[in-house]
């Protein structure tokens, strides 16, 4: 098996869905990762890693083994369009209210 496609397995596993619901949700055949695991297909389209990536959060490089490394100013630029000073009270509030978002879906 490959390693994208272990790495995908572990993401479906932190966020408590099976690779099936997932595929739905990101709108991707199912029939694809199951090819791929299985080796009857050597490669994932670029369109398919993207939706798998976006859905998890992470980037593509992270899928290819890479580390996730959207870095906290990308971040601050992708979530304040980029104008003006992001301080630290205001990434703390950003953060925390992530906090408060995981926790609800959890419950």
């Amino acid at each position: 098996m490959s390693e994208i496609y272990e790495r995908i397995e572990g993401l479906c596993r932190k966020k408590g869905v099976n690779v099936t619901a997932m595929c739905k949700e990101c709108g991707i055949s199912r029939a694809i990762l199951t090819d791929y695991k299985y080796g009857r297909i050597k490669t994932l389209s670029a369109k398919v890693l993207a939706a798998i990536a976006a859905y998890f959060g992470v980037t593509v490089d992270y899928l290819y083994g890479g580390t996730n490394t959207a870095s906290e100013e990308a971040l601050k630029v992708a979530l304040f369009g980029g104008e003006g000073e992001v301080t630290d009270e205001m990434w703390n509030e950003v953060k925390n209210y992530a906090k408060y978002i995981a926790e609800k879906g959890r419950k």
